[in-house]
């Protein structure tokens, strides 16, 4: 069993909420940007979700149409897009499609016929706050459905750029140099949970696919393969759980579901993310919860100490193993 002392965390780890020692049973991570190095996505998303929110979906047909009309630009033009794709990190990928679409709205670019300009702003807002299951609002089916579809696709067309963009050939390099593109420590770190008795969790708000036999297939698997990461029954890394290209899984639905079937007290829980979703999660959940962060992220560290996070690190290296210890 692990145990976490409080009392002996290091000077190079940043305390910003004080929690209890306790003994974790179970970890939830995040991936990119918190284990993984390889997606580099923030580019891809302020392009996509700046040029949507800017000038609308593209009438192109295909995603892949789709994607060959937003590549025209540079995301260097959008900066909203870019302090969207930094605020909204950890949400589901379909939330931030949906937040570029309703912001289309908001300027003439895409029918928001079933909802109402209030109610449409009114979501955006709470998106840019980290929600993302609006159901409760008055809006028509019709437009939800219309909605989720046209999400789907640009999120389709948002992963087509994101493979072109950088991800297929960084995953190349991954598969000859690993450690490369695994943030600091993070394979050690993962291995001395497991040692310690922890089930660790792969939680993403990127897509998960599974073949006929049920395992857990796609783009993210084969990154975390490249960086000898992949999940298996008793592994270091017991399962990996994300959206479909069709429906939003966020975090916080997805941690409290495994709470739910594996009957774990969220109080025994380690939560180790980078984005919004996972911490405030973990936060509402009673959980210990870690942010790692590159030392020059500053308005990602303002926003996780808002959150509540108890520690900030820039890597696994960073002391970890001087206050978390294995007990019978």
């Amino acid at each position: 069993m692990l145990w976490i002392d409080a009392g002996k965390i290091p000077p190079e780890i940043e305390i910003n909420s004080l929690f209890s020692s306790r003994k974790i049973t179970h970890a939830f991570h995040d991936i990119d940007g918190t284990h993984s190095l390889i997606r580099q996505w923030v580019p891809v998303m302020a392009l996509v979700t700046g040029f949507v929110a800017r000038y609308g979906m593209p009438d192109a047909g295909s995603p892949a149409d789709i994607a060959a009309v937003i590549a025209r630009k540079n995301p260097d033009e959008f900066p909203e897009g870019r302090r969207f794709a930094i605020e909204s990190a950890g949400l589901s990928a379909l939330t931030q499609m949906e937040w570029a679409l309703r912001c289309a709205g908001e300027v003439g670019k895409y029918d928001i016929c079933g909802t109402s300009a209030e109610v449409n702003r009114e979501i955006i807002r709470k998106i840019w706050l980290g929600e993302e299951d609006f159901s409760s609002y008055p809006e028509t089916e019709i437009f939800r459905e219309r909605l989720q579809k046209d999400s789907s696709k640009l999120f389709k067309a948002y992963e087509i750029l994101l493979l072109a963009m950088g991800r297929d050939r960084n995953l190349a390099d991954a598969k000859k140099h690993p450690d490369k593109w695994r943030v600091k420590g993070s394979l050690e770190f993962l291995q001395f949970l497991h040692r310690c008795g922890v089930k660790n969790y792969f939680v993403t708000g990127a897509v998960v696919e599974y073949d006929d036999s049920g395992r857990a297939a796609g783009t993210m698997v084969e990154e975390i393969t490249a960086l000898h990461l992949q999940p298996a029954d008793g592994g270091i890394v017991e399962k990996l759980i994300g959206s479909t290209w069709q429906k939003k899984l966020p975090k916080a639905e997805i941690m409290r579901n495994i709470c739910r079937t594996e009957k774990i007290d969220p109080a025994n829980i380690l939560v180790i993310g980078d984005g919004r979703s996972e911490i405030a999660a973990g936060v509402e959940m009673g959980a210990v919860c870690i942010s790692r962060l590159d030392e020059d992220a500053l308005r990602a560290k303002e926003i996780h100490r808002q959150l509540g996070t108890n520690l900030i690190v820039p890597h696994y290296a960073a002391g970890l193993s001087g206050f978390m210890s294995f007990i019978p």
